[in-house]
């Protein structure tokens, strides 16, 4: 049960006018964490089990920690969370990928060995709802936060539908404050937060999985080369299939949680105009990178021992996200390209060129913002490859030098589709970097929004694609 699907529609039609009816709150909280046990459980039934064993577990661990009268035992219990969670990950998630790769260096130490399949399902968002569980005990610990009095709220901040498949990533300070009290929510509200939801499947639905996803998947289902420019289409075309996928998600549950009262935090600001790959990721994924920033690089030591520990600081930090990404090499190799990338915009932003007014006009700021959208496609290529060998490929292809064999290419009207649909997202990011969705939309006269909306609904309705499973469901 997608966002993107009628059987969607419908259960978060009964689950918002059951939760107008009036209960008392605690009995409304009551009723969203059981639909969103059994938003989860529509998937994968069994897989509730791990939602609640991670609850279960940071909800002990964090008030142990609380109460400990020594700071060994309050370490002993954040280990406990800590392994609880990051072991459930690394088994389903990088249990298969740890084998593949033993085998091979046990060979190449004269040991034969053949592991058995290891075919384990990976549950959906469990690399979102075991970050924000973890973040909550490290914060407790960490004494940034007390522990909450209410299992109820707390079960409900793990596991709330709108965001537990694919976030964005919350914080116990930002949400379980909002459970307080039954929140009011005006019909100005209900009706923004639905737009977001209709601009989110539409997102998802029309652009990534109609317009750009079978352009994508035309270059990439071949392992022979394609055309030049096939080659760079796929790449930008992938770049904004997946920009439109993932932030499609994300306004979607943006947009449901406003319907419901709650207040979930932003998650892309325009990254497709950054001007630089620090100024990336602080534009895309944003509550991912903001977990990495506070729970890897500033305990890592962050930019306080120096340019050198920095640069080795920024580079771990960045390989971990790429790993997150997945459990194959591609994810790996993205994060360290990632690395270098923002050692070197380090190192350029620190020198006193980078200074100069002359970089503030608006000609350079279009033509660094081109430049850093290029370089992010050009590590999306890895990033979308089924294996390295496929990125070099791509690579070859994009630069003109595959090996002779007859290349794949794409029609014209396919290119002219990609061409078109990235160059609007581009300049609708560009023009709107400096302001958030509201204030761009509040330019915009009241029939100019509703012929939108209008459009975008039908758009969906005629877009005539299956009930294609988001992008970031499988990380």
């Amino acid at each position: 049960m997608t966002f993107n699907s009628l059987s969607f529609a419908v259960f978060f039609g009964v689950v918002f006018c059951l939760y107008q009816l009036p209960f008392a709150w605690a009995a409304r909280k009551g009723m969203l964490l059981v639909a969103s046990y059994g938003f989860y459980a529509a998937w994968n039934p069994p897989f509730i089990g791990l939602l609640f064993l991670s609850t279960v577990i940071d909800w002990v661990a964090a008030r142990q920690i609380a109460v400990s009268s020594t700071s060994a035992i309050r370490r002993l219990w954040l280990l406990i969370s800590l392994c609880t969670n990051l072991g459930l990950l690394g088994f389903f998630k990088y249990g298969n990928f740890a084998l593949e790769n033993v085998a091979p260096l046990m060979r190449a130490v004269g040991i034969e060995y053949a592991p058995a399949p290891f075919n384990v399902i990976l549950p959906w968002g469990i690399s979102f709802y075991t970050f924000q569980s973890m973040s909550y005990t490290i914060d407790i610990y960490r004494g940034e936060m007390k522990p909450w009095d209410s299992f109820l709220d707390f079960a409900l901040f793990i596991s709330f539908f709108p965001q537990l498949l694919a976030g964005p990533i919350m914080r116990g300070h930002d949400f379980l404050p909002q459970c307080v009290s039954p929140p009011t929510v005006s019909s100005r509200q209900v009706g923004w937060g639905l737009s977001l939801f209709i601009l989110g499947v539409f997102l998802k639905t029309v652009v990534s999985d109609t317009l750009l996803a079978p352009v994508v998947d035309t270059v990439y289902a071949d392992p022979i080369p394609s055309g030049m420019l096939s080659a760079w289409c796929a790449a930008f075309g992938f770049s904004g299939q997946l920009y439109c996928d993932f932030c499609g998600y994300s306004t979607c549950a943006i947009g449901l949680g406003m319907c419901l009262g709650f207040s979930l935090p932003d998650n892309f600001n325009s990254p497709m105009a950054s001007i630089g790959i620090a100024d990336f990721w602080q534009r895309w994924h944003i509550t991912l990178s903001s977990w990495f920033r506070d729970y890897v690089f500033f305990p890592l030591g962050g930019s306080r021992h120096g340019a050198v520990r920095t640069c080795i600081n920024l580079f771990v930090t960045v390989v971990l996200v790429g790993l997150w990404h997945g459990a194959a090499w591609t994810f790996v190799m993205f994060g360290v390209a990632h690395g270098i990338l923002l050692i070197l915009d380090f190192v350029i932003r620190s020198t006193p060129v980078a200074r100069f007014n002359i970089w503030r006009p608006l000609p350079f700021q279009f033509g660094l913002a081109v430049l850093t959208f290029v370089i992010v496609t050009l590590t999306a290529v890895i990033f979308r490859s089924q294996s390295i060998a496929q990125a070099g490929v791509i690579f070859r292809s994009m630069f003109g030098l595959n090996d002779g064999t007859a290349p794949v290419n794409l029609d014209s009207a396919d290119i002219t589709i990609v061409i078109v649909t990235v160059e609007i997202l581009f300049l609708f990011h560009f023009l709107t970097r400096k302001m958030t969705i509201e204030a761009a939309v509040s330019r915009v006269p009241w029939w100019g929004q509703s012929l939108a909306l209008a459009g975008m609904l039908l758009a969906i309705f005629f877009s005539g694609t299956a009930d294609r499973a988001f992008i970031y469901f499988a990380f």
